[in-house]
């Protein structure tokens, strides 16, 4: 999807538009309940009944509207200035509009204009937002026929993408943490500010198992592993709505996506087709769908920009509806990727026109397309031509309108603008998003430089662009302040008594907006001076820390020829490894510390530096969580999502193959530069080898499994404590190993607790030649430790 980028200049808006007071919500609503007792206004009634009372009143026209949403075309609804203008909508809409794509985006008044995408203008702050939202809904509920309100989505990837909100560690890092209920807490907040603007419908969690680190997106999704995209979806999906419908006053609608296949797309590419067989999709790419549709309230999915063995995710029948509906009991709404409907045409050449790529999607089981108007304005003429059923429609509109009954729009449409600054960036959600920047980040490695010690650290050299421009990530706005890393470490050394110098080292871009489509590499000319000069810093330093990695434009999504993203090479972009082997060569301690959302082949960096940070991109608080991580206020406990290949030549390199995969290399090995699940600590621990509560079980039994963590070293800190199974023989191949549970945990130093795990039928069953799941009767090994490689196994027997 096209999305919200970061800016350097951004301009607030609205200064004349006037907030739709509470008072004046309360007017509207007042003259509503003077007009006729209409039976779905009625909230006394079962959603059901309100619904089939609605629909029964719905012309075609209305009801197809409902299917529709508005973005790019907002100049259509819109005064040049930004402001909603109802008679214009009224106009363009007169039967009503079922959605409005990224109300807090200003950008894109113009029908040519790339809405969003180019950062040229800064988007609405709260208090505009909101008023926005109240204007539109107000349209919707006071100037519309039947007064159905809008449904209002925008994006939430690592908190709420709008100017001001409260921005976390990428989602990539969120997965670091192995922490889902510390993920629940960040999508509460995230939900929070976006309805308090009026947004009620969040486009995330992305639960995509990712396989190929070239591919930009890589950071939006939650790892390699089905288990731990599934555990860490589930836990936002809980954040943004909570757990019974309706939704609370605070909370909106989240979206699954992007179903499915889409994390391992040929060439690396981004929209490559997904060449995988239907036993793949069913044990890596289904399981975290099918756990969220299955133990949540969730109410949105949204189907993928790939094709599965020839076809469109977004024409694909087996998908959405034998899958996804009959298969495991979806009864939400299924959301269009942004333009993907139309891309039967450009892009995957599968139609000719678009009354073909809308009959095509609404067979498939799509519901709504966005995010403006591109086919389903014709689904009223293939009714009316005898191709499409009005059933059929019904049967949608059905679903969204439960989803708008379930929100609490019909009886609350409007938000309190005057409050929505005071729920953005709250001081509860600053401190969430620093402690969660310290509990994502992974040490890779450490040869007893960190943590660093104030009194020992002498002249304290920060180096790299990042350190000082600090990157958040794609998918990301504004923040009221990005603490950079410089920051923190120069507000450390004033409390420590030591010096902070910086020198940039090398630069990536000249810019790092996100949605810009032209990036503007540095020169080498420019970057030879840099590096240059850093050296020469570098001689008088005592300490260095070293910032290096990527930011938004060298890895991130690429949605249009003339937008890349992808890359071809693991390894550092640009001269960071020329910067880091010249400091290297200085002898001086060094750490170093990447910020960047996909994995990268650090090979050098793991040589030579003291100490090596996975990071990824920590939010807003990166700074001040750098400095409590690098001085040891805070233990790194984080471990890896994905497996870190030594060179583009490894891939695939995730961890779960099967038997016959990685047999070697005649030039080089097929083991990781470092596992999934690999991550250390500032402390020791040890694991005791598994113990079975009973060593034979039958199919449908279950079984206990503990070990004993005890931290052996001197500091408190928190080890991830990780289950592995392999079935050892079964009638069809298994992979080496899965992951099927984890607990992170906080131990004192000495200090040991007892960890257990229950091992269902869910735990060990697969799909058999006929594609059912089954529990065969033999032996698993069950395996325990602190990443995918270093595990401790016991033999339990399924009789």
């Amino acid at each position: 999807m096209t999305k919200q980028s970061l800016t350097v200049t951004r301009r607030l808006f609205g200064a004349s538009t006037i907030a739709l007071t509470a008072a004046t919500a309360g007017g509207a609503l007042a003259k509503a309940k003077n007009k006729e007792a209409l039976p779905y206004k009625d909230a006394s009634l079962s959603i059901e009944a309100r619904v089939a009372d609605l629909l029964d009143r719905m012309t075609l026209e209305e009801k197809v509207a409902q299917m529709e949403c508005v973005w790019q075309k907002k100049g259509d609804i819109q005064d040049p200035d930004g402001k909603f203008n109802p008679a214009k909508a009224s106009k363009v809409w007169p039967n009503g509009l079922g959605m409005v794509a990224r109300p807090s985006d200003q950008q894109g008044l113009a029908t040519t204009t790339g809405a969003g995408d180019s950062g040229a203008m800064g988007n609405r702050d709260a208090f505009n937002t909101a008023t926005h939202v109240n204007a539109m809904q107000k349209w919707a509920v006071e100037q519309t026929r039947l007064g159905i309100p809008m449904i209002m989505h925008e994006e939430s990837l690592h908190g709420y993408v709008a100017k001001d909100a409260t921005s976390f560690p990428q989602a990539i890092g969120l997965a670091s943490s192995f922490d889902p209920d510390m993920a629940t807490k960040i999508f509460s907040v995230a939900a929070r500010e976006m309805r308090a603007r009026g947004a009620n419908f969040a486009l995330a969690p992305v639960v995509d198992v990712a396989r190929e680190p070239r591919w930009g997106r890589i950071e939006e999704t939650y790892g390699e592993d089905p288990h731990l995209c599934g555990a860490m979806g589930k836990a936002a999906v809980i954040g943004f709505q909570g757990e019974t419908l309706p939704l609370a006053k605070d909370k909106v609608f989240a979206t699954l996506k992007h179903m499915t296949g889409h994390g391992q797309p040929e060439n690396g590419t981004n929209v490559g087709p997904a060449e995988v067989s239907e036993r793949t999709l069913r044990e890596d790419f289904f399981p975290p769908f099918e756990k969220i549709v299955k133990e949540t309230n969730i109410r949105a999915v949204m189907p993928s920009y790939n094709e599965i063995d020839g076809v469109p995710s977004h024409a694909n029948k087996w998908l959405l509806t034998t899958i996804l509906r009959n298969e495991w009991g979806f009864k939400g709404v299924t959301v269009s990727d942004y333009f993907a409907i139309n891309e039967m045409i450009t892009r995957h050449k599968l139609v000719p026109n678009t009354t073909e790529a809308a009959f095509r999607a609404l067979k498939a089981g799509v519901d709504v397309e966005t995010p403006d108007n591109q086919t389903y304005g014709n689904l009223v003429d293939l009714v009316k031509a005898g191709r499409i059923s009005e059933d059929e429609i019904n049967a949608v509109v059905t679903r969204i309108l439960e989803l708008k009954f379930q929100s609490g729009l019909f009886e609350t449409p409007y938000v309190d603008a005057k409050k929505a600054d005071s729920l953005t960036a709250a001081p509860d959600a600053v401190a969430l998003a620093r402690e969660a920047a310290t509990r994502s980040v992974v040490l890779l490695k450490n040869n007893g430089v960190l943590p660093l010690d104030a009194k020992k650290v002498g002249k304290l050299l920060v180096l790299g662009t990042h350190a000082k421009d600090c990157p958040i990530g794609g998918y990301s706005d504004k923040p009221r302040h990005v603490v950079s890393m410089l920051e923190g470490l120069e507000a450390e050394g004033k409390k420590g008594g030591f010096s902070v110098t910086f020198s940039e080292g090398v630069r990536l871009t000249e810019q790092r907006i996100w949605g810009q489509d032209v990036i503007n590499f540095t020169p080498d000319s420019v970057n030879d001076k840099l590096i240059a000069d850093a050296v020469e810093a570098a001689k008088s330093a005592d300490t260095i820390v070293m910032v290096l990695g990527d930011n938004e434009q060298t890895s991130r999504e690429a949605w249009a020829d003339n937008h890349m993203g992808d890359r071809q090479s693991l390894d550092l972009i640009g001269r960071q490894n020329d910067l880091a082997a010249q400091i290297f060569a200085l002898g001086k301690p060094t750490v170093v510390l990447l910020l960047n959302g996909r994995p990268l082949s650090v090979n050098l960096l793991n040589e030579k530096a003291d100490a090596l940070i996975e990071g990824w991109y920590m939010g807003q608080e990166t700074g001040w969580a750098a400095a409590d991580i690098l001085f040891g206020r805070a233990n790194p406990g984080g471990k890896l999502p994905v497996s870190i290949a030594r060179n583009v030549g490894q891939l695939p390199i995730y961890y779960n193959y099967k038997p016959t995969a990685r047999r070697g290399y005649l030039d080089g090995t097929t083991s990781p530069l470092f596992p999934f699940g690999y991550g250390l600590s500032y402390t020791t621990f040890d694991i005791s080898a598994p113990k079975l509560e009973k060593d034979t079980i039958g199919t449908a039994d279950s079984v206990v499994v503990s070990v004993e963590v005890r931290n052996t070293g001197a500091v408190k800190g928190d080890e991830v404590v990780q289950l592995y199974i392999r079935d050892d023989f079964s009638s069809v191949t298994r992979p080496v190993k899965e992951l099927k549970g984890f607990k992170r945990l906080t131990l004192d130093a000495g200090a040991s607790q007892t960890v257990s795990f229950t091992i269902t039928p869910a735990e060990l069953q697969f799909y058999n030649m006929d594609m059912q799941r089954v529990v065969e009767p033999g032996t698993f090994t069950i395996s325990v430790g602190p990443n995918s490689v270093d595990l401790k196994t016991v033999t339990l027997t399924v009789a």
